[in-house]
């Protein structure tokens, strides 16, 4: 069973404030897969806040430095694709 319990906020991964967690069902057969925190209001205070901030430096970035970056998410995901085929 995989189980993501954490949220990745201000370029961490932390500990939500609410303790709920969702189960994640497989279609095919019903079955519990795994599981998935649930926030509550101040977590998204927190993330909001995080992107807020994250903003006044990234809106600043030129064209190529978008695309740079968006470069090296797209390398990012390719070696991880049997990974994300399997999710």
């Amino acid at each position: 069973m995989r189980n993501n319990l954490q949220f990745y906020i201000n370029g961490a991964w932390v500990q939500p404030k609410s303790t709920a967690v969702i189960d994640v069902i497989n279609p095919a057969d019903e079955g519990v897969v795994g599981q998935v925190a649930l926030g509550d209001a101040s977590d998204v205070d927190d993330a909001v806040s995080a992107a807020r901030k994250a903003f006044e430096t990234y809106s600043r970035t030129s064209i190529e430095e978008r695309i740079s970056l968006f470069d090296r998410i797209i390398a990012a995901y390719d070696k991880r694709v049997s990974d994300l085929a399997l999710a």
